[in-house]
């Protein structure tokens, strides 16, 4: 039988729509007693276990823990959600690359991997989907704004941290699938529904989409940024 505290835990990640971290978890079972994140753990992996032949489970991401639909039915759901994917050009994409594996990056230094100017539409659409932020000012002159990737962006991609993106090396030596290969996106709004609609998040499953999308960078793009990155 599952105890109350892991059936608290499961009620609460059901009600919320982001990520749960372990501390609120330990300061919401305080109403029954003091309890340990190691101990919040163990009533995680009880619940899992109980749902080791069920579509979804519990899932641990940059900002803690959600109930999300296993990868293997994710191809099933998908055809549930009428809103079309929208695309993201190369240019964004490689701007996000530079930006998750050098960080913090300057502007300025982007566009001298890239070799190209790096448009301000960009720059917002990043910002506005939270998967980057400003986390200073480069003290040289015009002190230019230092981007860096955003626990949203973590989350968004099912990665816990930023140890979990794919090496350099994978990603250059990466086969190409499609030339012309679409970016699926789902709105993070899956988690806001009930376990027993059975809806996924989409982030688990788009992480190897977009990633094979930037795997099909220019080799120039690539090479330039791992000489960068040994410096």
């Amino acid at each position: 039988m599952i105890s109350q505290s892991a059936l608290i835990i499961e009620a609460a990640l059901l009600t919320q729509s982001k990520p749960l971290s372990i501390e609120a978890i330990v300061e919401l079972l305080k109403n029954i007693a003091e309890v340990s994140t190691s101990e919040v753990r163990q009533y995680i992996d009880e619940l899992n276990a109980s749902y080791e032949n069920r579509s979804f489970n519990i899932q641990q991401v940059a900002s803690g823990y959600r109930i999300q639909l296993r990868e293997d039915y994710a191809k099933y759901i998908l055809p549930l959600f009428a809103e079309k994917p929208q695309k993201y050009s190369r240019a964004l994409l490689e701007t996000l690359a530079l930006i998750a594996y050098k960080q913090p990056i300057t502007r300025g230094e982007i566009e001298d991997v890239r070799g190209v100017g790096v448009s301000s539409h960009i720059i917002r659409t990043l910002l506005e989907r939270n998967w980057i932020r400003i986390v200073g000012y480069r003290e040289v002159p015009g002190r230019p704004a230092m981007l860096a990737t955003t626990r949203y962006f973590l989350d968004y991609f099912n990665i816990k941290s930023l140890a979990d993106l794919p090496p350099l090396a994978q990603i250059k030596n990466h086969e190409s699938i499609e030339d012309n290969l679409a970016e699926v996106e789902l709105e993070n709004q899956q988690n806001k529904q009930k376990m027993e609609q059975h809806i996924i998040d989409d982030q688990q499953d788009n992480t190897e989409e977009i990633f094979s999308e930037l795997a099909n960078m220019e080799k120039d793009l690539v090479s330039d940024f791992v000489d960068i990155t040994e410096e």
